[in-house]
C-alpha cells in the first residue's frame, strides 16, 4: 500500500489546483478524471485514501464508492467524498455509497488535510 492519495476530479482547474496544495503540503498524489479510472488506480497503485469527486463523467463517484467497497482487493482503502453538495442528506448518500469522510466545496484545505491526516494514521 502506498502512502500517496488518489485524486479523482475531472475538473482540469480544480484538480491543477488540489495536487499543487498538496503536494506542497508533502503529499505524493496520483490522480484519475473518473470513477472508471478511479477504479484501475485504487487497484494498480493502492492509495493510502481517496479524495473522490462525485459528479464525475463515465462512472459517477457514487458508483465508483460503492463498486469500491464490492471489490476485495480495495475496499479497504478510505474515501473522502469532494461534493459542492453540502445538505445533510447528500453527506448521509456518500456515506451510505461507501465514503469514509465528506468534504464540500469549496474546499476547506486545512480540515481536508487533517480528514487525510487522520485516514493515513498520520496523526
Amino acid at each position: 500500500m502506498s502512502n500517496a492519495i488518489l485524486l479523482v476530479e475531472d475538473n482540469e482547474l480544480n484538480r491543477d489546483m488540489l495536487v499543487r496544495r498538496l503536494t506542497r503540503a508533502g503529499i505524493e498524489v496520483i490522480t484519475a478524471g473518473n470513477g472508471e479510472e478511479a477504479l484501475e488506480q485504487m487497484v494498480a497503485e493502492k492509495p493510502a485514501v481517496v479524495l473522490m469527486d462525485m459528479n464525475l463523467p463515465v462512472m459517477d463517484g457514487w458508483t465508483a464508492c460503492r463498486r469500491a467497497r464490492e471489490d476485495e482487493r480495495i475496499a479497504h482503502i478510505p474515501i473522502i467524498a469532494l461534493t459542492a453538495h453540502a445538505s445533510e442528506p447528500d453527506r448521509q448518500a456518500a456515506l451510505q455509497a461507501g465514503c469514509c469522510e465528506y468534504a464540500t466545496k469549496p474546499i476547506d484545505f486545512p480540515g481536508l488535510l487533517a480528514k487525510i491526516a487522520n485516514l493515513r494514521g498520520d496523526l
